[in-house]
């Protein structure tokens, strides 16, 4: 006898945190949903919230600045070419240009897996549900970034090749890389590297603990998503059909 049969509330009648909720409206991520409480943009009931740690359901009225929320949509994803000199936020107190800024205007609000830093160029995936985003950042996920990176310096493959057990840097720990030599031309040599964790900078700052410095950097890939052919600053939805193959019903909506 399912859940069901026997009476137990399903998951929308349990209620879910509100934060996730927002996510999976495709409003912003968890994290951005509790600066917005914060911030008191965000009431339940015609209560104005102080704290995200309330539940709602179906049944409860919430609004974000004035306005009802929208209704769920379907798990969406995009894959999308950033262009270096683009900050991935969805505003910059320095006044930079965003890679929100940039989108066509025929995609709707969305959020980015991850990030990529303002001078760094290649793949960005972008997503409807902010519930996915996080989902999809966890290091549990297993997922390899791929990066052609240009460095100026001396370096072999010897060198590189210890970064497969990870690198403590600064007190900071670094989890396994593997990474080698494509090419070397005078003193710039392109190199290949993959990792899992994906921590902020991380590429640059392992190079540049090797004595390399970092004048290039494109991600080429994001688990199972190529940057392929895509043109610099070109965007593409990744089919429905292929979204629910990679990432499995309990990913999408």
């Amino acid at each position: 006898m399912s859940a069901a049969e026997k009476g137990a509330p399903s998951a929308a009648e349990k209620g879910e945190r509100i934060a996730k909720v927002l996510a999976r409206a495709g409003l912003c991520s968890r994290r951005e949903a509790e600066r917005w409480i914060a911030a008191g943009r965000v009431a339940v009931n015609g209560l104005v919230l102080t704290t995200p740690a309330v539940t709602v359901t179906a049944k409860d009225a919430v609004v974000v600045d004035g306005e009802a929320l929208p209704t769920k949509q379907p798990s969406r994803l995009w894959r999308y070419h950033k262009p270096a000199g683009l900050m991935t936020t969805h505003h910059d107190p320095q006044g930079r240009p965003t890679v929100f800024d940039a989108l066509p205007a025929r995609l709707p609000r969305v959020v980015s897996v991850g990030r990529l830093d303002f001078n760094s160029e290649g793949l960005l995936l972008l997503t409807n549900d902010g519930d996915l985003e996080r989902k999809l950042e966890l290091p549990a996920t297993g997922w390899t970034r791929r990066y052609r990176v240009r460095a100026f310096g001396t370096v072999d493959d010897e060198t590189l090749a210890k970064l497969k057990n990870g690198i403590t840097i600064s007190g900071v720990r670094y989890g396994p890389i593997r990474a080698a030599v494509d090419s070397k031309k005078g003193a710039n040599a392109w190199i290949t590297v993959a990792l899992t964790e994906g921590k902020n900078r991380e590429v640059r700052r392992v190079l540049e603990h090797l004595g390399l410095t970092v004048n290039r950097l494109i991600r080429t890939a994001y688990g199972p998503f190529q940057l392929g052919h895509l043109e610099e600053g070109e965007v593409e939805e990744v089919p429905g059909k292929v979204l629910r193959e990679q990432l499995g019903g309990e990913l999408v909506r």
